[in-house]
């Protein structure tokens, strides 16, 4: 009796004199928090109703804009520790940032893992790319190292990506997400191939978090301290070994618990099964490698291990669950232009797009000042002249500044440009302004390596996902995926027509899930359902 007792009065035994007092959001405390105010209790509502006013006006607006992409999430806090070296070299002959430089350095890092072209609550077994963003808070300010688990991408020019995306989401009349639509755009878009491969593999519905790979995706530069750069590629290995799961297993899964990779890893985390991923480099002199039957640049391409290593540069390790997920995972933002000295771009045209959308979701999906949010802000000390905006709570200034002087330069105070540590890395450009495609874009090859690398349980999934989506579309577009899948690998395009040749327009209970085949689970709603009486 006595241990229900302490249970009702509240959590660790605490009675209700030991809870602090509840308030509305002015500090006022709250008397009454069961009955909004009327004329007698039957009565109307009074307008002056201002702390029912509040709380009902706060959660009508709770909720922030969905990202447009990458909208189910889940998130941790963790550390990395860099190496001090690459491979065997050391790393400052390839690059200043600091964090790498030294031995056993520890830098804190928040990630963020994603489903990609799912809405916010959507399950984590459908078949979709996973994003993987790291949000490194460096004494040189934040970088963020944002991509996928999947190393390479649909597209290569970053003006095609809202149509991508337009094509991955629900139709705009039936909101159903349609198979149809997303290969009339892959059978548009030839190098989609190689990632469609990837995609409707086994390698499309990861695991877990915790054990799925992470990729950069596009291909970076270090900069070294005379001012020299190489191209880099970044990806992460999980040290938990890498797992995935069929189509018929996702689907199992799905039945019984569409959250499961957010509680895998939420949960291993409270326990102390802390994850840890190693991060490796591939290494390219910055040229154009006339010598490769791919650009260097190009993000649907793999750059081949044997010619280039991966080179282990240091380790992330996640420690510690978000204490409020809206705060810090919702509301954390990422950008692929956040880099710090030693670390820049190349001329990956998807990195050059993605540079501006990114930030500027952020801005309007969170506000102009994310950047003050927690969760976003440096932890090294921020100076500059860019002030007020929506919902700013501080302004970036240092103790002892002349508050009066919000531009630069100036006689009377203010703030200074940093001093030059090091050369700066400056490219060498010749040539016209154009719209043109690369010169070896070689759509198909990789695809058939691929293919061929896959596993014969692998493959033999591919093909089923594959032959039972596009038993749904126009014959047109079924006709170019097995040309483009011909000219990856014969094998490859002659199992998918042989399998279309086999099925129906209608998909089979072993298509791919969710939304990506609305008509599965239809009729076989009417079917298993029961009859109820009104009541």
């Amino acid at each position: 009796m006595e241990n229900q007792e302490k249970q009702t009065n509240g959590q660790n035994g605490s009675n209700q004199q030991d809870k602090p007092i509840l308030t509305t959001r002015q500090g006022h405390p709250v008397t009454d928090n069961q009955n909004i105010r009327t004329v007698g209790n039957r009565g109307p509502a009074t307008m002056e109703n201002y702390q029912f006013l509040e709380k009902m006006s706060h959660f009508d607006r709770e909720r922030v804009p969905e990202r447009v992409v990458h909208a189910r999430g889940a998130g941790a806090h963790g550390v990395f520790e860099a190496y001090g070296t690459v491979g065997d070299e050391p790393i400052a002959k390839y690059t200043r940032a600091k964090l790498f430089q030294e031995k056993g350095k520890q830098t804190p890092v928040f990630v963020r893992f994603s489903t990609v072209g799912h809405g916010g609550h959507s399950p984590e077994t459908l078949r979709d790319p996973r994003g993987f963003a790291v949000k490194f808070y460096t004494e040189d300010g934040n970088w963020d190292l944002v991509g996928n688990n999947l190393k390479i991408f649909f597209i290569r020019d970053a003006l095609k990506f809202p149509d991508l995306i337009h094509s991955q989401k629900p139709d705009p009349v039936t909101n159903i997400q349609s198979g149809e639509r997303i290969f009339d755009f892959i059978a548009s878009t030839p190098e989609s191939t190689h990632m469609a491969t990837f995609l409707f593999s086994p390698w499309g519905i990861p695991a877990n978090y915790r054990q799925m790979q992470g990729s950069g995706v596009n291909t970076y530069k270090w900069v070294n301290a005379d001012g020299e750069a190489v191209l880099v590629k970044y990806h992460w290995e999980p040290l938990q070994g890498i797992r995935n799961l069929t189509q018929a297993e996702a689907q199992d899964i799905q039945g019984k618990n569409f959250n499961h990779a957010t509680q895998d890893l939420f949960e291993a985390i409270k326990e102390g099964n802390y994850p840890q991923w190693e991060l490796l480099v591939q290494i390219m002199s910055d040229d154009e490698h006339p010598e490769l039957d791919f650009d260097p640049l190009d993000d649907t391409k793999l750059w081949p291990r044997e010619q280039f290593p991966w080179l282990p540069v240091g380790k992330m390790t996640l420690n510690r669950n978000p204490e409020n997920y809206f705060a810090e995972v919702e509301q954390a933002a990422f950008g692929t232009g956040v880099l710090v000295d030693g670390l820049d771009f190349s001329d990956d045209k998807m990195l050059q797009g993605r540079t501006f959308s990114y930030s500027d979701t952020q801005r309007y999906r969170v506000g102009a000042n994310y950047l003050q949010l927690p969760i976003n802000a440096p932890k090294t000390h921020v100076a500059t002249n860019q002030r007020d905006g929506q919902m700013a709570y501080r302004q970036d200034i240092l103790p002892g500044t002349n508050p009066h002087i919000n531009y630069e330069p100036s006689i009377l105070g203010g703030y200074k440009e940093a001093p030059k540590v090091a050369k700066d890395h400056t490219p060498r450009y010749e040539a016209n302004l154009v719209r043109q495609k690369i010169d070896r874009t070689n759509d198909f090859k990789q695809a058939g390596d691929t293919y061929r690398n896959f596993e014969d349980w692998e493959r033999e999934d591919l093909i089923t996902n594959l032959v039972n989506t596009l038993a749904t579309c126009d014959k047109r577009i079924q006709d170019k995926m097995i040309e483009h899948f011909t000219l990856a690998d014969e094998d490859y395009g002659r199992r998918v027509a042989e399998g279309l040749k086999n099925t129906t327009k209608s998909m089979d209970d072993k298509g791919p899930n969710g939304a990506i085949s609305p008509k599965a689970g239809v009729e076989e709603a009417k079917e298993v359902s029961h009859p109820a009486k009104p009541y």
